[in-house]
């Protein structure tokens, strides 16, 4: 802790600009704004689903679109708890949710990376695929899955599922110095 406040204050006091960006120190204009302003990196996948609406939905306009698809994708994550149908809840038992599950980490972070690039070219066709598995995730993968994937086999107990892992040793749970004290 102390090597760690020694390192901040150095920064703090020596180097206070040191970790800055350089369009901190660019005069601001207000009739302008910068070409390649992006949020924050916890908000990039979201400014990508944002941008990759760039077509009319009917009556909706481009624009209108981003943003509805931009707060459902932050609605969707609230919605889990109702689209996902399987009785098993842990992934642990589920090996083709966890495949999607991993899959769909996956596309988070590239959604991330698309929020950082121009929205040109082919990162806007990237960010619509990207953001459709988003919602396809959600929508079609969670409430699929747990009606037709068989999970496997559950323990009875915890303490089976623990001592299964610990065959062939002392019988005890991992960490376990010795047995359990008992009465009498």
């Amino acid at each position: 802790m102390i090597v760690f406040l020694f390192v901040f204050a150095y920064f703090v006091f020596y180097l206070p600009n040191y970790l800055g960006h350089p369009d901190n120190y660019t005069v601001a204009n207000p009739l302008k704004t910068p070409a390649h302003i992006v949020p924050e990196w916890y908000f990039l996948p979201f400014y990508a689903i944002l941008r990759a609406i760039t077509f009319n939905i009917g009556p909706i306009n481009s624009k209108l679109g981003g943003v509805l698809c931009m707060f459902g994708a932050i609605v969707m994550l609230f919605l889990v708890p109702w689209l996902d149908t399987s009785k098993v809840r842990s992934a642990v038992y589920r090996p083709w949710y966890k495949l999607f599950f991993w899959l769909f980490v996956a596309d988070a972070i590239l959604l991330g990376w698309l929020g950082s690039q121009p929205a040109e070219g082919s990162y806007v066709f990237m960010a619509q695929m990207a953001t459709l598995f988003y919602f396809a995730f959600f929508l079609i993968a969670l409430p699929v899955l747990g009606l037709i994937e068989t999970p496997r086999r559950l323990p009875n107990s915890i303490t089976e599922a623990v001592l299964e892992k610990n065959k062939g040793g002392s019988g005890h749970p991992a960490g376990a110095t010795a047995a359990p004290e008992t009465k009498g």
